[in-house]
Protein backbone atom coordinates (compact mmCIF):
# COMPACT_ATOMS: atom_id res chain seq x y z
CA UNK A 1 0.00 0.00 0.00
CA UNK A 2 3.19 2.28 0.93
CA UNK A 3 4.48 1.50 -2.19
CA UNK A 4 1.07 2.34 -3.92
CA UNK A 5 1.52 5.88 -2.49
CA UNK A 6 4.69 6.53 -3.33
CA UNK A 7 4.10 5.69 -6.65
CA UNK A 8 1.07 7.94 -7.16
CA UNK A 9 2.55 10.69 -5.49
CA UNK A 10 5.86 10.91 -7.68
CA UNK A 11 3.26 10.63 -10.49
CA UNK A 12 1.32 13.41 -9.63
CA UNK A 13 4.53 15.69 -9.28
CA UNK A 14 5.73 14.69 -12.39
CA UNK A 15 2.10 15.47 -13.65
CA UNK A 16 2.46 19.01 -11.96
CA UNK A 17 6.08 19.48 -13.45
CA UNK A 18 4.42 19.37 -16.69
CA UNK A 19 1.31 21.68 -16.56
CA UNK A 20 1.93 24.23 -14.51
CA UNK A 21 4.75 25.66 -16.56
CA UNK A 22 2.43 25.20 -19.93
CA UNK A 23 -0.66 27.54 -17.97
CA UNK A 24 2.38 30.26 -16.83
CA UNK A 25 2.60 33.91 -18.87
CA UNK A 26 4.66 33.34 -21.73
CA UNK A 27 7.46 35.93 -22.01
CA UNK A 28 8.76 36.51 -25.35
CA UNK A 29 12.28 36.95 -25.44
CA UNK A 30 13.38 39.59 -28.22
CA UNK A 31 15.41 38.06 -30.91
CA UNK A 32 16.53 38.91 -34.44
CA UNK A 33 13.68 38.85 -36.70
CA UNK A 34 13.90 36.49 -39.71
CA UNK A 35 11.82 37.17 -43.03
CA UNK A 36 7.92 37.25 -42.30
CA UNK A 37 7.23 33.80 -43.62
CA UNK A 38 10.28 32.17 -42.26
CA UNK A 39 10.26 30.29 -38.95
CA UNK A 40 9.36 32.47 -36.07
CA UNK A 41 8.48 31.48 -32.44
CA UNK A 42 4.90 30.86 -31.65
CA UNK A 43 2.87 32.95 -29.02
CA UNK A 44 0.52 31.82 -26.65
CA UNK A 45 -2.31 33.77 -24.50
CA UNK A 46 -0.95 34.55 -21.41
CA UNK A 47 -2.44 34.79 -17.93
CA UNK A 48 -2.99 38.10 -16.52
CA UNK A 49 -5.05 40.24 -14.06
CA UNK A 50 -6.79 42.34 -16.48
CA UNK A 51 -10.13 40.74 -18.51
CA UNK A 52 -12.35 42.08 -20.55
CA UNK A 53 -15.82 42.52 -21.06
CA UNK A 54 -16.80 42.24 -25.07
CA UNK A 55 -20.07 44.28 -26.18
CA UNK A 56 -21.01 43.62 -30.07
CA UNK A 57 -21.94 46.94 -31.11
CA UNK A 58 -23.04 45.78 -34.87
CA UNK A 59 -22.00 42.73 -36.41
CA UNK A 60 -21.96 44.94 -40.17
CA UNK A 61 -18.64 46.21 -41.62
CA UNK A 62 -19.06 49.58 -41.36
CA UNK A 63 -15.60 51.02 -41.60
CA UNK A 64 -11.99 49.98 -40.38
CA UNK A 65 -11.27 52.97 -38.30
CA UNK A 66 -13.41 53.86 -35.10
CA UNK A 67 -13.69 57.36 -33.02
CA UNK A 68 -14.72 58.03 -29.53
CA UNK A 69 -16.43 61.63 -28.63
CA UNK A 70 -19.40 62.33 -26.26
CA UNK A 71 -21.21 63.54 -29.38
CA UNK A 72 -24.78 64.50 -27.82
CA UNK A 73 -23.21 66.51 -24.67
CA UNK A 74 -25.02 63.41 -22.29
CA UNK A 75 -21.50 63.07 -20.68
CA UNK A 76 -20.89 59.60 -22.17
CA UNK A 77 -18.63 58.56 -24.72
CA UNK A 78 -20.04 57.62 -27.69
CA UNK A 79 -19.40 55.71 -30.81
CA UNK A 80 -18.14 57.35 -34.27
CA UNK A 81 -17.21 55.18 -37.94
CA UNK A 82 -17.77 57.34 -40.32
CA UNK A 83 -21.00 56.72 -41.52
CA UNK A 84 -22.99 56.85 -38.28
CA UNK A 85 -22.08 56.95 -34.53
CA UNK A 86 -23.62 54.93 -31.99
CA UNK A 87 -24.92 56.54 -28.97
CA UNK A 88 -24.27 55.37 -25.44
CA UNK A 89 -25.65 53.51 -23.86
CA UNK A 90 -27.43 51.54 -25.96
CA UNK A 91 -25.69 52.13 -28.88
CA UNK A 92 -28.13 53.98 -30.65
CA UNK A 93 -27.06 54.38 -34.81
CA UNK A 94 -27.27 58.06 -36.14
CA UNK A 95 -26.38 58.91 -39.79
CA UNK A 96 -23.06 61.11 -39.83
CA UNK A 97 -23.62 60.59 -43.76
CA UNK A 98 -25.44 58.75 -45.89
CA UNK A 99 -24.62 55.11 -45.28
CA UNK A 100 -22.90 52.70 -47.67
CA UNK A 101 -23.38 48.92 -48.14
CA UNK A 102 -20.03 47.42 -48.18
CA UNK A 103 -21.66 44.00 -48.11
CA UNK A 104 -19.40 41.57 -45.96
CA UNK A 105 -15.96 43.25 -46.85
CA UNK A 106 -15.25 40.15 -49.08
CA UNK A 107 -14.90 42.27 -52.18
CA UNK A 108 -13.67 45.89 -51.29
CA UNK A 109 -12.90 48.32 -48.49
CA UNK A 110 -15.00 51.05 -46.98
CA UNK A 111 -14.77 54.78 -47.14
CA UNK A 112 -13.47 55.06 -43.24
CA UNK A 113 -9.93 53.60 -42.65
CA UNK A 114 -9.56 56.09 -40.33
CA UNK A 115 -11.61 58.52 -37.92
CA UNK A 116 -10.41 60.97 -35.43
CA UNK A 117 -12.19 62.87 -33.12
CA UNK A 118 -12.09 66.33 -32.54
CA UNK A 119 -13.49 69.85 -31.78
CA UNK A 120 -12.23 71.36 -35.33
CA UNK A 121 -14.32 74.64 -35.03
CA UNK A 122 -13.59 75.38 -31.65
CA UNK A 123 -17.29 75.52 -30.73
CA UNK A 124 -17.44 73.10 -27.85
CA UNK A 125 -18.90 70.11 -29.70
CA UNK A 126 -16.53 66.54 -30.97
CA UNK A 127 -16.33 66.82 -34.90
CA UNK A 128 -14.85 63.92 -36.94
CA UNK A 129 -12.41 63.33 -39.35
CA UNK A 130 -12.58 60.48 -41.44
CA UNK A 131 -9.78 59.44 -43.95
CA UNK A 132 -11.42 57.06 -46.37
CA UNK A 133 -10.11 55.09 -49.39
CA UNK A 134 -5.64 55.77 -49.67
CA UNK A 135 -5.45 58.89 -52.71
CA UNK A 136 -8.66 60.22 -52.48
CA UNK A 137 -9.92 63.09 -50.64
CA UNK A 138 -10.04 63.52 -46.44
CA UNK A 139 -12.83 65.20 -45.08
CA UNK A 140 -14.29 66.73 -41.75
CA UNK A 141 -17.60 66.27 -40.52
CA UNK A 142 -19.08 69.44 -38.09
CA UNK A 143 -21.19 68.48 -35.22
CA UNK A 144 -24.80 69.58 -35.70
CA UNK A 145 -25.04 70.02 -32.16
CA UNK A 146 -27.93 67.67 -31.49
CA UNK A 147 -29.85 69.29 -34.77
CA UNK A 148 -31.73 66.32 -36.89
CA UNK A 149 -29.86 65.62 -40.47
CA UNK A 150 -26.55 64.88 -41.43
CA UNK A 151 -22.95 66.69 -40.62
CA UNK A 152 -22.02 69.29 -43.04
CA UNK A 153 -18.70 67.72 -44.81
CA UNK A 154 -15.91 69.98 -45.71
CA UNK A 155 -12.71 68.96 -47.41
CA UNK A 156 -9.84 68.96 -45.82
CA UNK A 157 -7.29 67.74 -48.80
CA UNK A 158 -7.45 66.43 -52.03
CA UNK A 159 -5.61 63.32 -51.44
CA UNK A 160 -4.75 61.26 -48.59
CA UNK A 161 -1.65 59.03 -49.32
CA UNK A 162 -0.26 55.84 -47.22
CA UNK A 163 -2.68 53.31 -45.47
CA UNK A 164 -1.64 55.00 -42.05
CA UNK A 165 -1.86 58.39 -41.78
CA UNK A 166 -1.44 59.87 -38.02
CA UNK A 167 -3.72 62.75 -36.26
CA UNK A 168 -1.33 63.80 -33.56
CA UNK A 169 0.40 66.31 -30.95
CA UNK A 170 3.35 66.60 -33.55
CA UNK A 171 4.75 69.20 -31.86
CA UNK A 172 3.70 68.81 -28.36
CA UNK A 173 1.48 72.23 -28.02
CA UNK A 174 -1.63 70.07 -27.04
CA UNK A 175 -2.81 70.92 -30.76
CA UNK A 176 -3.14 68.36 -33.10
CA UNK A 177 -2.60 67.77 -36.60
CA UNK A 178 -3.13 65.47 -39.82
CA UNK A 179 0.05 63.78 -40.78
CA UNK A 180 0.12 62.43 -43.68
CA UNK A 181 1.47 61.96 -47.57
CA UNK A 182 -0.46 63.35 -50.86
CA UNK A 183 -0.40 62.85 -54.13
CA UNK A 184 0.12 63.94 -57.00
CA UNK A 185 2.87 65.55 -54.84
CA UNK A 186 4.27 62.78 -53.88
CA UNK A 187 5.51 64.60 -50.53
CA UNK A 188 5.42 64.00 -46.69
CA UNK A 189 3.53 66.87 -45.18
CA UNK A 190 1.48 68.03 -41.41
CA UNK A 191 -2.10 69.79 -42.10
CA UNK A 192 -3.81 72.01 -39.75
CA UNK A 193 -7.16 74.03 -40.70
CA UNK A 194 -7.14 77.12 -42.08
CA UNK A 195 -8.26 80.15 -40.67
CA UNK A 196 -11.76 80.25 -43.32
CA UNK A 197 -13.03 76.57 -42.17
CA UNK A 198 -14.75 76.49 -45.48
CA UNK A 199 -10.98 76.21 -47.52
CA UNK A 200 -9.00 73.21 -47.05
CA UNK A 201 -6.67 72.49 -44.69
CA UNK A 202 -3.39 74.33 -44.83
CA UNK A 203 -0.31 71.91 -46.01
CA UNK A 204 3.09 71.82 -44.48
CA UNK A 205 5.85 70.13 -46.34
CA UNK A 206 7.80 67.93 -44.30
CA UNK A 207 9.58 66.38 -47.59
CA UNK A 208 9.90 67.84 -50.82
CA UNK A 209 8.08 67.05 -53.37
CA UNK A 210 8.80 64.38 -55.56
CA UNK A 211 10.03 64.22 -59.39
CA UNK A 212 10.05 62.33 -61.78
CA UNK A 213 13.79 61.04 -61.39
CA UNK A 214 13.11 60.89 -57.49
CA UNK A 215 10.25 59.76 -55.51
CA UNK A 216 10.63 61.18 -52.13
CA UNK A 217 9.94 57.36 -49.91
CA UNK A 218 6.96 56.41 -48.07
CA UNK A 219 4.48 59.17 -49.50
CA UNK A 220 2.81 56.83 -52.60
CA UNK A 221 -0.84 55.94 -52.49
CA UNK A 222 -0.18 52.72 -50.79
CA UNK A 223 2.74 53.41 -48.81
CA UNK A 224 2.89 51.26 -45.63
CA UNK A 225 4.56 52.38 -42.58
CA UNK A 226 4.21 55.66 -40.63
CA UNK A 227 5.07 57.55 -37.02
CA UNK A 228 6.53 59.72 -35.26
CA UNK A 229 8.76 59.88 -32.04
CA UNK A 230 11.98 61.70 -30.90
CA UNK A 231 15.39 59.69 -32.37
CA UNK A 232 18.02 61.92 -32.10
CA UNK A 233 17.23 62.79 -28.38
CA UNK A 234 16.54 66.73 -28.99
CA UNK A 235 13.03 66.74 -27.48
CA UNK A 236 11.18 67.08 -30.99
CA UNK A 237 8.78 64.66 -32.43
CA UNK A 238 10.70 63.18 -36.11
CA UNK A 239 8.47 61.55 -38.66
CA UNK A 240 8.95 57.83 -39.40
CA UNK A 241 9.00 55.79 -41.86
CA UNK A 242 10.60 52.64 -42.63
CA UNK A 243 13.07 53.84 -44.74
CA UNK A 244 14.23 56.08 -42.36
CA UNK A 245 13.03 59.64 -40.67
CA UNK A 246 12.80 63.16 -41.17
CA UNK A 247 14.87 65.47 -38.28
CA UNK A 248 11.82 68.10 -37.00
CA UNK A 249 13.54 71.46 -36.89
CA UNK A 250 13.25 73.92 -34.09
CA UNK A 251 11.23 76.06 -36.30
CA UNK A 252 9.38 73.57 -37.88
CA UNK A 253 5.58 75.34 -37.43
CA UNK A 254 6.64 77.97 -38.51
CA UNK A 255 9.05 77.14 -41.52
CA UNK A 256 7.73 76.04 -45.41
CA UNK A 257 11.38 74.57 -45.85
CA UNK A 258 11.38 70.54 -46.06
CA UNK A 259 12.75 68.76 -42.89
CA UNK A 260 16.10 66.71 -43.33
CA UNK A 261 15.48 63.43 -44.31
CA UNK A 262 18.26 60.23 -42.28
CA UNK A 263 17.88 57.42 -44.34
CA UNK A 264 17.35 54.17 -42.30
CA UNK A 265 16.53 50.94 -42.45
CA UNK A 266 13.27 50.45 -40.25
CA UNK A 267 12.31 46.71 -41.68
CA UNK A 268 9.46 45.80 -44.14
CA UNK A 269 6.04 46.80 -44.77
CA UNK A 270 4.33 48.07 -41.68
CA UNK A 271 2.02 50.52 -40.20
CA UNK A 272 2.10 52.27 -37.19
CA UNK A 273 5.53 52.93 -35.94
CA UNK A 274 6.60 54.31 -32.44
CA UNK A 275 9.76 55.49 -30.67
CA UNK A 276 10.33 54.38 -27.41
CA UNK A 277 13.72 53.47 -25.35
CA UNK A 278 12.70 50.01 -24.59
CA UNK A 279 16.60 48.63 -23.74
CA UNK A 280 17.60 51.88 -21.11
CA UNK A 281 20.79 52.69 -22.84
CA UNK A 282 18.94 56.34 -23.68
CA UNK A 283 18.27 55.88 -27.44
CA UNK A 284 14.52 55.61 -28.15
CA UNK A 285 14.20 52.95 -30.69
CA UNK A 286 11.47 51.82 -32.90
CA UNK A 287 8.38 49.67 -33.12
CA UNK A 288 6.46 48.26 -35.97
CA UNK A 289 3.69 45.93 -36.83
CA UNK A 290 3.51 43.85 -40.53
CA UNK A 291 0.60 45.30 -42.43
CA UNK A 292 0.06 42.31 -44.81
CA UNK A 293 2.27 39.70 -43.74
CA UNK A 294 3.69 38.21 -40.62
CA UNK A 295 5.36 39.88 -37.61
CA UNK A 296 5.83 43.02 -34.90
CA UNK A 297 9.25 44.04 -34.17
CA UNK A 298 11.15 46.64 -32.72
CA UNK A 299 14.00 48.15 -34.42
CA UNK A 300 16.96 48.66 -31.53
CA UNK A 301 19.02 52.61 -32.21
CA UNK A 302 22.38 51.58 -32.92
CA UNK A 303 24.47 53.87 -30.29
CA UNK A 304 26.77 56.24 -31.99
CA UNK A 305 25.31 55.83 -35.48
CA UNK A 306 23.25 58.84 -35.11
CA UNK A 307 20.01 57.44 -35.80
CA UNK A 308 21.21 55.40 -39.53
CA UNK A 309 21.67 51.76 -37.89
CA UNK A 310 19.12 50.34 -36.25
CA UNK A 311 19.18 46.38 -35.51
CA UNK A 312 15.68 44.09 -36.34
CA UNK A 313 14.35 41.93 -33.14
CA UNK A 314 11.29 40.11 -33.32
CA UNK A 315 8.40 40.75 -30.66
CA UNK A 316 5.62 38.57 -32.28
CA UNK A 317 5.13 36.31 -35.37
CA UNK A 318 1.80 34.47 -34.90
CA UNK A 319 -0.55 36.38 -36.71
CA UNK A 320 -0.84 37.91 -40.00
CA UNK A 321 -1.77 41.44 -40.55
CA UNK A 322 -1.28 43.85 -38.02
CA UNK A 323 -2.42 46.83 -39.75
CA UNK A 324 -2.84 49.05 -36.53
CA UNK A 325 -1.50 49.30 -33.20
CA UNK A 326 -1.50 51.59 -30.35
CA UNK A 327 1.08 52.30 -27.72
CA UNK A 328 -0.41 53.26 -24.55
CA UNK A 329 -0.59 51.95 -20.27
CA UNK A 330 -3.02 48.56 -20.35
CA UNK A 331 -2.32 47.66 -17.09
CA UNK A 332 -2.00 50.96 -15.01
CA UNK A 333 2.02 49.97 -14.51
CA UNK A 334 3.16 53.32 -15.87
CA UNK A 335 4.40 51.66 -18.70
CA UNK A 336 2.80 51.84 -22.27
CA UNK A 337 2.43 48.70 -23.83
CA UNK A 338 1.04 47.26 -27.50
CA UNK A 339 -2.42 46.67 -28.28
CA UNK A 340 -2.73 45.28 -32.12
CA UNK A 341 -4.66 42.05 -33.30
CA UNK A 342 -5.16 40.43 -37.33
CA UNK A 343 -6.78 43.06 -39.42
CA UNK A 344 -9.14 40.17 -40.77
CA UNK A 345 -9.39 39.95 -44.79
CA UNK A 346 -7.19 43.13 -45.28
CA UNK A 347 -7.06 42.24 -48.58
CA UNK A 348 -10.21 39.98 -49.04
CA UNK A 349 -10.55 36.01 -48.27
CA UNK A 350 -7.87 34.90 -50.41
CA UNK A 351 -5.05 37.59 -49.95
CA UNK A 352 -1.99 38.29 -47.64
CA UNK A 353 -0.92 35.03 -45.39
CA UNK A 354 -3.79 32.99 -43.64
CA UNK A 355 -6.32 35.94 -44.39
CA UNK A 356 -8.99 33.17 -42.45
CA UNK A 357 -7.18 32.66 -39.72
CA UNK A 358 -9.19 33.93 -36.35
CA UNK A 359 -9.26 37.46 -35.85
CA UNK A 360 -7.40 37.65 -32.81
CA UNK A 361 -7.03 41.18 -30.30
CA UNK A 362 -4.11 41.01 -28.17
CA UNK A 363 -2.02 43.12 -26.04
CA UNK A 364 1.52 42.96 -25.16
CA UNK A 365 2.81 43.74 -22.22
CA UNK A 366 6.31 45.43 -22.28
CA UNK A 367 8.98 44.41 -19.87
CA UNK A 368 12.19 46.26 -19.77
CA UNK A 369 15.28 46.75 -17.46
CA UNK A 370 18.04 48.92 -18.31
CA UNK A 371 21.16 47.33 -20.31
CA UNK A 372 18.27 44.60 -21.26
CA UNK A 373 16.90 43.76 -23.97
CA UNK A 374 13.03 43.86 -23.40
CA UNK A 375 10.54 40.87 -22.52
CA UNK A 376 7.34 40.93 -24.25
CA UNK A 377 4.04 38.80 -22.96
CA UNK A 378 1.49 38.23 -25.10
CA UNK A 379 -1.93 38.75 -23.76
CA UNK A 380 -4.98 37.36 -25.55
CA UNK A 381 -8.57 39.50 -25.58
CA UNK A 382 -10.32 37.94 -28.29
CA UNK A 383 -10.07 35.52 -31.32
CA UNK A 384 -13.34 36.89 -33.17
CA UNK A 385 -12.55 40.66 -33.45
CA UNK A 386 -9.25 41.64 -34.88
CA UNK A 387 -8.65 45.26 -35.67
CA UNK A 388 -8.98 47.38 -38.33
CA UNK A 389 -6.72 50.38 -40.34
CA UNK A 390 -6.91 52.32 -37.40
CA UNK A 391 -8.87 51.37 -33.97
CA UNK A 392 -9.33 53.24 -30.48
CA UNK A 393 -8.14 52.92 -26.89
CA UNK A 394 -9.83 55.09 -24.58
CA UNK A 395 -11.86 55.05 -21.20
CA UNK A 396 -15.22 54.96 -22.82
CA UNK A 397 -17.43 53.78 -19.96
CA UNK A 398 -15.96 56.55 -16.94
CA UNK A 399 -14.21 54.20 -14.65
CA UNK A 400 -10.85 55.34 -15.82
CA UNK A 401 -9.37 52.00 -17.34
CA UNK A 402 -8.80 52.12 -20.80
CA UNK A 403 -10.84 50.07 -23.12
CA UNK A 404 -10.53 49.77 -26.76
CA UNK A 405 -13.08 49.82 -29.21
CA UNK A 406 -12.78 48.68 -32.93
CA UNK A 407 -14.46 48.68 -36.56
CA UNK A 408 -13.72 46.10 -39.58
CA UNK A 409 -15.06 43.86 -41.75
CA UNK A 410 -16.23 41.83 -38.57
CA UNK A 411 -18.35 44.36 -37.06
CA UNK A 412 -18.12 46.92 -34.11
CA UNK A 413 -16.96 46.11 -30.80
CA UNK A 414 -16.69 47.34 -27.47
CA UNK A 415 -13.73 45.77 -24.97
CA UNK A 416 -14.21 47.30 -21.66
CA UNK A 417 -11.48 46.43 -19.18
CA UNK A 418 -12.27 44.44 -15.74
CA UNK A 419 -9.79 44.49 -13.05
Amino acid sequence: MKKTLNSLKIFCCLLLGLVLPAIGALQVQAQEAPLPEKEAPAARPALSDVQWKKTVVERKFRSEGVAVADVNHDGKMDILVGDVWYEAPHWTPHEIRTPHDYGDGSNGYSEAFLCFADDINHDGWADLVVVGFPGKPCYWYQNPQNHPGHWQEHLIWHSACDETPNYVDLFGNGQKVLLMATQPEGQMAWFAPDTDLNKPWKMHPISKPSTKDERVPGTEQFSHGLGYGDINGDGRNDVLIRQGWWEQPANARTSEQPWTFHPANLGYDCANMYAADLDGDGLNDVISSSAHQKGIWWHRQMPGKGGAEFTRHLIENDFSESHSMNFVDINGDGKKDLVTGKRWWAHGPKGDIDPNAPAVLVWLEIKSKPGAAPEFVTHQIDNDSGVGTQFCVADINGDGRPDIIISNKKGVFVFEQLR
